[in-house]
């Protein structure tokens, strides 16, 4: 099979955006503006999905599998302990039972097979497309953030906009012509609740301005 670029710029976008929040956690000492309800979503996302790793027999898959779950499960540890007094508990206040029964409502009525890994996969991807509100919401309710903080989510929204052309990619290279449709429809409701933050990271933060949001 080709090397499937769009995938490889997709993953490594994802694993920057981990590495950028935490390097601003660890050199600021503080987890200002970032949503921990969203953290805790993500790691809930990845150990969901991840259930196949102990038999996950390649060396790429086994490795970022590996590093997502580590590096989130190290940047809960930082936000819950090491820097607990800096995170904003009065701003994150977004209702995540609503995002997990969401989730897990279409995960238990729309899997690949009704098996537990492929519920617990849906229940993942369904999860991830919307674990980013907690920190939208929060974003929105301050009305700016630090760069950093912007370019974070700019390359976590970059990680899953990139798997769109990605799957267009495995559409018409792989044999069998078969689209994921969970994904796929998971993924583009996640690129749109991205949208106005894309456009305001290139409006603002693209240019040297801080990013804020239009009053």
């Amino acid at each position: 099979m080709p090397l499937n670029l769009f995938r490889v710029a997709g993953d490594l976008s994802h694993l920057a955006s981990i590495f950028i929040l935490l390097h601003k956690i660890v050199q600021l000492k503080s987890c200002s503006g970032i949503s921990f309800k969203s953290q805790v979503l993500y790691l809930l996302v990845y150990v969901t999905r991840y259930l196949d790793l102990p038999w996950t027999s390649s060396p790429y898959n086994f490795i970022f599998k590996v590093l997502f779950i580590s590096s989130q499960l190290y940047t809960i540890y930082l936000m819950a302990k090491a820097y607990r007094p800096t995170n904003d508990a009065n701003l994150d206040t977004f209702r995540v039972e609503y995002l997990l029964g969401f989730a897990a409502l279409l995960a238990i009525l729309f899997p690949v097979r009704h098996t537990v890994l492929e519920v617990c996969w849906a229940f993942s991807i369904w999860l991830e497309s919307v674990a980013i509100l907690p920190q939208l919401f929060m974003l929105q309710r301050t009305g700016e953030a630090e760069a950093i903080t912007a370019h974070y989510l700019f390359a976590l929204g970059a990680y899953r906009a990139l798997y769109i052309p990605n799957w267009i990619y495995r559409y018409m290279t792989e044999t069998t012509h078969k689209i994921d449709t969970i994904a796929v429809v998971a993924g583009v409701l996640q690129t749109v609740l991205y949208s106005d933050f894309f456009w305001i990271y290139y409006t603002k933060v693209m240019k040297g301005e801080k990013f804020k949001l239009p009053v």
